[in-house]
């Protein structure tokens, strides 16, 4: 798995103050919870979750937390019983001798047990140990209120004291955590299923969903803290099928359109503290993505008379979109990669992808193309001439009949692939069922795959192809699998094949609620429940 740092300081960005101005005017009511632990734990050793840790209760009460006092390398861990995203305090106080010394402390938060065992300083990824989430903080006077001021993701809450002095040990009281979601829980419609696994798969979902959704649709409260268009437009996806938040889809989509490069592209991410700035990450899909971000909220929303004039005001940054990436293919409807402007389709780097790329581009255009339709764009017939021209390519030159799968590279078959141009419709439906009964019995099971957002566009291209039952059996699989090793929400990577891996080369930085992992709750209210 690879995914490689862009630096593109030579980039200028234009910021358009009037689009920028409403992303700001969508700005959502921060909603907050007051939650206290539920009990006090240990970290014990169980082979049958996530790299063989969980937490059973330690025989202290929390009722009597504050008679539980902690001398130097002391600890005791607070479970909030599910995962949040807040910000933290606790009343402290001292028993014993006249305080003479400083209270040094260690908190740390974890939104699985795994991340409490493991060490910051024997961290050595590549990603910036800055995103581990512990505080360290000397207090020099108590009794003391003390509100940690960052916010956290979390369920679990490790109290070290660090040092104190013999003479004296520190008490805790009052623990809780105040939350923070722009998901409003009164707005969301009760999903009751018959099948008890996919009602816990799409729960868990919901709070995923839940969870993400700060001020932008984020795409995971640990890391990054930003919002990436790729997870943005799943996110809609399932936002629409839940809380149906319009206006924090549309601050997203002005936030994107209002800071382009000067020829018009759109950043990957953006990032919205302290103030509004693009990332200078390009990625081929995800600028395309703003596209179908667009065209997903028009067909969710067709008849809101604002949503329609929303399109008609974005339609020229989406014009724009297709646009540039319409200069790759070339005169034989070819698409032509760029190493510089990379297709992601997946974080991994073992499989070729221009054929996915092929594919979503053509599953991009047809939604461009029912938007010129909307806004009465005269050139609209230029679309559809090239999306024939790259249609045909596909059909012609990339698809094997004798196989039933479609090519890429060097003689490749591989699963994205076919995901893609199943998902794109290029072929017929009868097509695209054989094609993907194709997939499973030469390319399943998934292997090297760790992502969700790889598995969600797997599943749906199953359902799409009207294969019900294996588009059942992989999402079990896959989101049942992580519920099973302990997730209260879906996690950022995940591989089957190992269940500890780590993208970051140690799994205490891993997001363990991630907005492109959220997906099964439109999977499931789309192909099994509308």
């Amino acid at each position: 798995m690879a995914f490689t740092f862009q630096i593109n300081n030579d980039v200028k960005f234009r910021h358009d103050e009037v689009l920028l101005a409403k992303a700001e005017a969508n700005r959502p009511e921060i909603q907050h919870l007051k939650v206290e632990p539920g009990r006090i734990v240990d970290v014990v050793e169980d082979s049958t979750k996530l790299n063989g840790y969980w937490v059973a209760e330690n025989g202290k009460q929390i009722e009597k937390l504050k008679e539980y006092g902690l001398r130097r390398d002391e600890s005791l861990i607070l479970d909030f019983g599910d995962h949040y995203v807040g910000r933290f305090q606790v009343d402290i106080d001292s028993v014993g001798s006249p305080m003479d010394a400083p209270l040094m402390l260690r908190f740390k938060f974890a939104e699985m047990p795994v991340e409490l065992v493991q060490e910051s300083s024997e961290y050595n990824g590549w990603l910036s140990k800055s995103w581990i989430q512990e505080e360290i903080v000397h207090i020099d006077e108590l009794p003391v209120t003390l509100a940690i001021p960052r916010r956290y993701s979390f369920r679990y809450v490790e109290i070290k004291v660090l040092d104190t002095s013999p003479k004296w040990q520190a008490v805790f009281s009052s623990p809780v955590l105040t939350t923070e979601s722009s998901a409003d829980m009164t707005k969301l419609s009760k999903v009751t299923l018959a099948d008890e696994q996919l009602q816990k798969i799409y729960d868990v979902g919901v709070k995923t969903l839940a969870d993400c959704m700060q001020d932008v649709f984020e795409d995971g409260p640990k890391r990054d803290r930003r919002l990436w268009l790729g997870d943005l437009r799943l996110q809609a996806l399932a936002n629409y099928a839940t809380f149906d938040n319009v206006d924090l889809v549309k601050r997203c989509l002005y936030l994107f359109a209002g800071m382009t490069t000067e020829e018009g592209k759109i950043s990957a991410n953006v990032f919205v503290k302290p103030q509004n700035v693009p990332d200078d990450t390009f990625l081929f899909e995800y600028s395309l993505f703003f596209i179908s971000t667009l065209s997903d909220l028009y067909k969710a929303h067709s008849d809101q008379m604002l949503i329609q004039e929303l399109v008609r005001e974005l339609y020229p940054v989406a014009k724009t979109q297709m646009d540039l990436t319409l200069t790759m293919i070339d005169e034989n409807g070819k698409l032509i990669t760029d190493e510089n402007y990379p297709v992601f389709v997946d974080w991994s780097n073992d499989f070729n992808k221009d054929t996915a790329g092929q594919g979503e581009i053509i599953y991009v255009l047809k939604q461009f193309i029912a938007l010129a339709t909307i806004v009465g764009d005269e050139q609209r017939e230029k679309y559809e001439e090239k999306l024939t021209l790259i249609s045909n390519y596909a059909r012609e030159q990339l698809f094997n009949r004798e196989q039933m799968l479609f090519v890429t590279g060097d003689n490749e078959y591989n699963i994205a692939s076919q995901v893609w141009m199943v998902l794109s419709h290029v072929m017929t439906d009868k097509e695209n069922n054989a094609i993907m009964m194709q997939t499973v019995k030469e390319l399943f099971p998934v292997k090297d795959i760790a992502t969700p957002y790889m598995y969600h566009h797997i599943v749906e291209a199953l359902f799409e192809a009207d294969l019900y039952k294996e588009a059942v059996e992989l999402m079990k699989y896959y989101w049942g699998m992580m519920i099973d090793l302990g997730a209260d929400t879906y996690w950022e990577a995940f591989d089957p094949d190992q269940p500890d891996y780590s993208p970051y080369g140690m799994s205490i930085v891993n997001s363990y609620c991630h907005a492109w992992s959220c997906t099964p709750v439109y999977l499931i209210r789309k192909y099994l429940l509308d």
